[in-house]
């Protein structure tokens, strides 16, 4: 739509297409509400985006630019009504710092001497370069903010009821994996992989499957926890004398959690884990085809369905406050806009509706790599808590959920920033990929397992979901935090719902509730069982 072609009214104007933004301006939209959908960016999702290698290097340039703060212009001012204030946005926060990129392969493609003659002579071994990998640019999907969902998550929950899953595919996480004595192995998920597992004993399978029946079947009004509630979760796990093995694989794992956390905060996770397991695939989660930034633009294609107008490449300029402290409206584009609610991302938000944003917030890595971390006959999308003082947590695609061309994979690493990315990640990275100059030609000779590194970037970016950001804003304003730490998106739906029950109490969020099947998978992974909680003492090495 032309700048001049926007209506001057509306019940909701969004600015930013993260993710709790677009599930708000759907919500709303959904209800009958005029909604105006702005974003300053030419692509859908901001910090949540995910983009294809060129993209992605034009973001980095991007980031690289420091913002140049835009003075607030006479004509701007200008546009405010008797008794309103014009508040300047001026240029959004930088959002991202200490960028590393590397290319470990040679800028052209190396000659590959000949391996032979005659029918016998063995495969040609992939030949990468950065013209190479250039080239593929468009198979590429990178996240910016790489997540999971929960098969019985709160996402997948709202997918389903509000007929917005029709608008994305999903696969099936294959396997989760752990990293113990100095090793990557398969953690069995569900109570048929225990019992199949030879990494434990049957003694061990016999105490791991009573202590995962006791978690999930808590509840606050037994006393299974008495003495616990102030005490870490590896205090718990010692008091029922379980082996080193075992306590491992519940801690990093599966309650992904680490020896820091509080015991009722792991149980709930534990919880959360087991009661995912057996909906759409063997293990409890579910990745987006195309990468995480999908779903941003699925709650934003159901928002235009209902009418709601979006604008890419147009930012707001400032927002208009009256006297009484309620915003009236945004400037954009030397428009006025009218308003009765301001729903805004925290990057795109006047620095004074910020109380505070932390100096420090996520560490991210992104690699691409050559072969998956931990090979196998067939290609696995994993999942991987690394332990430490402070988790990692590794999530590896392949070529079947779009992430990366054929013979690649990508790997992202998140943690909680304490230096840069670079530092932090800089010990898992070393055990787990192999960073060394790469001549091009994917190594056969088992000389070295790791994946190798064909391209690597390390940034950090802030984490506000713990900012303050209801004080400091007018009533009708609502901001809306960027990317998290946690695994899946509950943060960002959870957040969304309560704006969206502040601007209209009492009005259904996102109605309507198809059936079930309407979450499409697309690597027809068998379905594995539920888990099922331990009802006998007896135990078998072959199954429950």
């Amino acid at each position: 739509m032309g700048d001049d072609d926007l209506p001057s009214e509306y019940d909701v104007i969004v600015v930013g297409t993260g993710m709790a933004e677009s599930i708000v301006a759907a919500a709303a939209a959904r209800i009958g509400k005029k909604v105006l959908h702005l974003d300053g960016n030419d692509y859908y999702g901001g910090m949540w985006a995910s983009f294809n290698l060129e993209c992605l290097q034009k973001w980095l340039d991007e980031c690289r630019t420091t913002p140049v703060e835009q003075p607030l212009t006479n004509e701007t001012a200008s546009l405010a009504g008797p008794g309103e204030n014009v508040i300047s946005i001026g240029s959004p926060f930088s959002t991202v710092s200490n960028i590393e990129e590397e290319w470990f392969v040679p800028e052209t493609p190396p000659e590959v001497a000949p391996t032979g003659e005659g029918g016998d002579a063995p495969a040609t071994p992939p030949v990468w370069s950065k013209a190479h990998l250039i080239s593929l640019n468009r198979k590429f999907n990178l996240d910016l903010a790489p997540k999971l969902l929960f098969a019985r998550g709160s996402l997948v929950e709202l997918l389903i009821s509000s007929n917005i899953a029709r608008y994305a595919e999903f696969r099936s996480v294959t396997r989760v994996l752990t990293w113990i004595d100095d090793k990557l192995e398969f953690v069995p998920c569900s109570r048929s992989d225990v019992f199949k597992t030879k990494d434990v004993s049957i003694v061990e399978k016999r105490l791991l499957m009573k202590l995962l029946s006791i978690c999930v079947e808590y509840k606050e009004d037994n006393n299974e926890f008495a003495g616990f509630e102030d005490k870490k979760f590896i205090d718990y796990l010692k008091s029922k004398e379980l082996t080193d093995n075992l306590m491992h694989y519940v801690l990093y794992a599966i309650a992904m959690s680490s020896t820091s956390t509080p015991c009722m905060e792991a149980v709930d996770r534990t919880k959360r884990f087991l009661a995912s397991l057996g909906r759409y695939g063997n293990t409890p989660f579910l990745h987006p085809m195309y990468g995480s930034g999908e779903l941003p633009q699925c709650f934003c294609r159901l928002c235009a369905v209902y009418g709601g107008v979006y604008h890419l490449k147009r930012a707001a300029d400032g927002v208009l406050i009256d006297g009484g402290e309620t915003c009236k409206g945004i400037v954009s584009t030397k428009q006025r806009l009218g308003t009765k609610h301001l729903v805004i991302g925290v990057p795109n938000a006047p620095s004074s509706f910020l109380k505070s944003i932390p100096k420090k917030g996520m560490s991210r890595g992104m690699f691409i790599t050559d072969r998956s971390i931990l090979t196998s006959e067939k290609e696995s999308l994993s999942l991987l808590q690394f332990p430490a003082s402070n988790p990692i947590t590794i999530i590896e695609l392949g070529p079947s959920t779009h992430a990366c061309p054929s013979g690649l994979f990508v790997v992202h690493m998140t943690c909680k920033q304490e230096l840069t990315a670079k530092e932090d990640l800089k010990t898992t990275v070393e055990k787990l990929l192999n960073c060394a100059p790469y001549d091009g030609v994917t190594k056969t000779d088992g000389s070295d397992t790791r994946a190798q590194v064909l391209y690597a970037l390390y940034f950090n970016v802030p984490d506000t979901s713990h900012c303050d950001l209801s004080s400091s804003v007018p009533q009708n304003v609502h901001l809306c935090s960027g990317p998290d730490l946690d695994l899946d998106f509950d943060f960002a739906v959870n957040q969304a719902k309560e704006i969206f029950t502040k601007m209209y109490p009492g009005e259904e969020f996102l109605p309507r509730a198809p059936d079930a099947d309407e979450i499409v998978t697309d690597d027809n992974a068998e379905v594995g069982p539920a888990f099922e909680a331990d009802t006998s003492d007896t135990t078998a090495e072959t199954g429950p």
